[in-house]
């Protein structure tokens, strides 16, 4: 059996065809899955896709009606699957429930120290042999309050290299992580952790209840220096509030490694086009923000473990096992 695989970088095609051999053969393609290339899945019976291929409503319909009946997601993230309509249609639907969260943590870290220590803007200056030391200067974090907002595996990893740094720990979730607390994270409501902390950070999933957990009202409740960092998804963030605090002067640094509106322009090279999403123009133009393009999973420990727990899914949707990866399972 041939296996279509939408959204496949450079770099992890060789690793998901190494991990295919043997099993199933796979194409690989570097488009993204959306309506209009939905009807290239036609006669595969399993598509392979990325967080940010779009499988709605219409989409789903074409990929049935061209055969498919699994979707294999390479991510821990399904808030762009219609999964309602997924089982509607009697698809099966599994993602990766796993993988490496020191990756993600780590990354979030790096944009952290990369704005408060104006690394980018540093670099810049010395390629064109400019070594002045005006605007550079950061601030330590030892000493300073950390604000987790979601302390599952992710935010427990960045709790600890907080904890290196001699940082104060607060927390936010639905439940305590008894890792965390034993960190010495004391757990207060959204408000007080946004009020008291130096370096925020988001590290909860995409749900309705999530969408814009930092609007307006979170973002004034912020110390006018903090740092705000966001690694897990684009739309728990307000942009277009964030772009307005940003213009009053407010915050020392923001780091984006995920947009609220990414779809369709991350993860492709748009160098060569006027980009017509003014507010995404207009955040990047900020001295104090550093936008990446949803990297802070993108390592090689982490990749792996994401097309190993892949390749399972496809195996046990064949044998017609169900594991914790099913979010629909087979009728």
């Amino acid at each position: 059996m041939e296996i279509l695989a939408f959204g496949v970088q450079a770099d992890e095609k060789p690793l998901l065809e190494r991990a295919f051999e043997g099993h199933h053969e796979v194409r690989c393609l570097d488009v993204f899955l959306n309506e209009d290339t939905a009807p290239i899945a036609a006669g595969y019976e399993i598509v392979c896709t990325s967080v940010n291929c779009g499988l709605g409503n219409r989409v789903l319909q074409t990929l049935t009606v061209g055969g498919t009946q699994m979707i294999a997601q390479r991510s821990t993230g399904f808030n762009n699957i219609d999964l309602k309509v997924a089982e509607r249609l009697g698809m099966t639907v599994a993602r990766v429930s796993y993988y490496s969260p020191y990756a993600v943590a780590e990354f979030a870290w790096t944009l952290a120290m990369a704005v408060n220590r104006r690394i980018v803007r540093a670099s810049t200056r010395t390629r064109d042999f400019d070594f002045r030391l005006d605007g550079l200067m950061g601030r330590d974090m030892h000493g300073r309050t950390a604000g987790v907002l979601g302390t599952g595996k992710i935010g427990e990893a960045f709790a600890r290299i907080a904890h290196g740094f001699g940082m104060r720990l607060l927390g936010w979730d639905v439940a305590e992580n008894p890792a965390c607390v034993e960190l010495g994270m004391r757990y207060v409501p959204k408000e007080q952790l946004l009020a008291e902390s130096d370096l925020i950070t988001l590290h909860v999933p995409l749900m309705p209840q999530t969408q814009h957990l930092i609007d307006a009202d979170a973002l004034k409740g912020m110390k006018d220096d903090a740092i705000l960092v966001n690694t897990s998804r684009g739309g728990l963030i307000d942009t277009a509030a964030l772009v307005a605090e940003l213009r009053e002067g407010r915050f020392t640094g923001v780091g984006l490694d995920v947009y609220e509106a990414e779809a369709g322009l991350f993860f492709v090279d748009r160098s060569l086009e006027a980009i017509e999403d003014d507010t995404l123009a207009r955040l990047v133009t900020f001295p104090n923000v550093l936008v990446t393009s949803h990297q802070a999973y993108y390592t090689r420990d982490a990749v792996g473990q994401i097309i190993e727990a892949t390749v399972r899914n496809v195996l046990d949707y064949r044998a017609g096992r169900r594991s914790e990866n099913v979010l629909v399972p087979r009728t």
